[in-house]
């Protein structure tokens, strides 16, 4: 079993960045690959990207290519998700996935945290 934790969401400012993070835990986590999707109301699941645990390999959602950057943290277990030039658009549930990251840039996720929510004012 591996168990991710979502934390760094809120309430900011359009214009804001802010940076969310991951915590992975449990077996074999090196296995896995981290993604961070992210839903807003009335809207479905949509993936930002992904990442291996080098850093190596990322991808992104071509919405997300130009203001989001996901790093992985080895030694914390941890991946971070930054947005920057935050819009309200970017208002949604964020969460992370460990699954299966392939070659193609698609990933298959097993498990997903809770997710953190990001508010973003006007």
């Amino acid at each position: 079993q591996v168990q991710l934790v979502e934390s760094g969401g809120g309430l900011v400012r359009t214009g804001d960045s802010l940076r969310l993070s991951c915590a992975v835990s449990g077996r074999a986590v090196s296995r896995f690959g981290v993604g961070w999707f992210r839903q807003a109301p009335g809207k479905e699941r949509e993936r930002v990207g992904a990442t291996n645990w080098s850093g190596t390999e990322t991808y992104y959602a071509a919405s997300a290519k130009d203001r989001f950057t996901i790093s992985p943290d080895n030694a914390q277990n941890t991946v971070y998700l930054q947005i920057n030039s935050l819009k309200p658009e970017d208002a949604a549930v964020y969460y992370c996935a460990a699954g299966v990251l392939l070659e193609t840039g698609r990933f298959v996720s097993n498990y997903w945290g809770q997710g953190t929510q990001v508010t973003v004012s006007s």
